[in-house]
């Protein structure tokens, strides 16, 4: 019998059994958290939608909640930016012409801290083509091609992330020029069996393609690339006739990638390009003033940019666990009082939770998406802003941002065939022998339960996800 039937099976008889059901519900909820792999540390909080506790174990202890910080972050976009629901007038990017008296004038390219401006074929909001365009409209020649993203200090990765994860997609560079979600897509495309693979990409990246075309086993492709450079290594096999590979690789230097995709766009519009690829950073000065970020603001620019509603990023981060528009969000956050850097974001949540009635020391972060090992949450803090947000005037905007059990997002897995599928919304988390879920569900006597889960030193290759989810599914069936 598997890991998850047998768990499953330990459930069904705990609910099940005379004996068993004798016993109190926080009882046998310990008793099927045991069957978790050993060693794993478990914090719980179940309560009502009045703040009763149904079930509660570690309730003060602190865990790191992986991803499940970006309810604090998404939250804390509700509670401190302007209506969400309306265009994004303050984030689109713009593009500006420099007069230089000897040469042709620079292109500056400015970000404003959105996370969604567009490169991809067949764009048609928030599209850097638009911007392009403007430019070609005015003139034929340019000189350098600038990315500027100075509206956030040059914190591109936060404290407490792994290095080995800045290559990759999910630790792709922060920067307020972002384009393409930061990422390089790669495709791999198999040819004759014993052959390298074709490669299909923008060639930011020099590859060096040692990936073989397999005529049996199976597809197993790997890249490597150290912080810093641009150049990628790609090794392992795809099968021969297998369906082409998307591979997505981190950028490091988000706002030149940006000016370098945006001097291609301009050249292929017939625009000359005399001058270089540069990009414009901020240094990170916790005692600079926040109007440092060095921004031309005397002249109106060539054309900007007013991408969608926020709200609908809202959804995005929460139902994908999206990283980078997490922590460009917990950036825009701080810039309202702040110079939008971690620190001011952070005490942006900070005094949020303050507001909400949750202590101090229930929480510390260092990120807004949880890829920081630094970050701590007690679950009882989770549930209180759990409570509190559910009485917001947002707060029913904000839980439809939350993945639906066994129904879409990073739940549309879970809970399938049980009573909560479809009853149960709430954020995950997985990380560094982490596992977390927080969020709300529809107990079996209809009434509404507010909950945090946490898994923390989970062994490694282990899970606690099943036991996780049968502790709620017993605790929801006995409510």
């Amino acid at each position: 019998m598997t890991r998850v039937w047998r768990s499953a099976a330990v459930a069904l008889a705990l609910v099940a059994s005379p004996a068993a059901a004798k016993e109190p519900l926080q009882q046998r909820v310990e008793a099927l958290l045991r069957e978790a792999p050993q060693g794993t540390r478990f914090g719980l909080v179940v309560a009502t939608q009045d703040g009763r506790e149904l079930v509660a174990i570690a309730p003060e202890q602190r865990f790191m909640p992986a991803s499940a910080t970006k309810i604090f972050t998404t939250a804390a976009a509700f509670a401190i930016l302007a209506d969400l629901r309306g265009p994004d007038t303050s984030g689109g990017a713009a593009v500006r012409l420099r007069p230089d008296g000897r040469r042709a004038p620079d292109v500056i390219l400015e970000g404003r801290g959105d996370a969604r401006l567009s490169s991809a074929p067949g764009c048609v909001v928030n599209c850097l083509a638009a911007l392009a365009d403007a430019v070609a409209a005015r003139t034929r020649t340019v000189d350098d091609v600038i990315g500027d993203d100075r509206r956030f200090p040059d914190e591109r990765w936060s404290p407490g992330m792994s290095w080995n994860n800045i290559s990759s997609r999910y630790g792709t560079g922060i920067s307020a020029l972002t384009l393409d979600d930061n990422e390089l897509v790669m495709r791999v495309v198999p040819t004759a069996p014993g052959s390298p693979p074709r490669l299909e990409h923008h060639n930011y990246y020099r590859v060096e393609n040692r990936a073989v075309t397999a005529a049996s086993g199976k597809t197993d492709l790997h890249f490597h690339r150290l912080p810093g450079s641009r150049v990628a290594l790609l090794s392992g096999t795809i099968l021969s006739g297998a369906e082409p590979q998307r591979l997505r690789l981190g950028i490091d230097d988000p706002a030149h990638h940006a000016a370098w995709r945006f001097k291609a766009l301009l050249k292929e519009r017939g625009v000359r390009v005399q001058g270089e690829v540069e990009a414009l950073h901020r240094p990170p000065l916790p005692d600079g003033p926040a109007s440092a970020s060095g921004l031309d603001s005397s002249a109106q620019p060539l054309a900007r940019l007013t991408p969608p509603p926020l709200a609908e990023d809202v959804v995005r981060i929460n139902k994908e666990s999206q990283n980078l528009h997490a922590e460009l969000l917990l950036r825009r956050v701080g810039s309202v009082a702040g110079d939008g850097s971690i620190e001011e974001g952070t005490a942006a949540v900070a005094a949020m939770l303050e507001r909400a009635g949750v202590p101090r020391n229930y929480f510390h972060f260092s990120d807004g998406s949880g890829m920081s090992t630094y970050n701590r949450v007690a679950p009882r803090g989770v549930v209180m802003l759990l409570r509190w947000i559910a009485g917001q005037p947002w707060g029913a905007a904000w839980r439809s941002s939350l993945p639906v059990a066994g129904i879409d997002g990073t739940l549309a897995k879970r809970f399938r065939g049980t009573a909560l599928r479809g009853r149960l919304f709430a954020k995950t988390g997985s990380l560094n022998a982490t596992n977390a879920l927080a969020g709300y569900m529809i107990a079996a006597s209809g009434r509404t339960l507010v909950f945090s889960i946490h898994a923390n030193d989970v062994p490694e290759d282990g899970s606690a996800l099943d036991e996780m989810d049968q502790a709620l599914l017993l605790i929801a069936a006995e409510n």
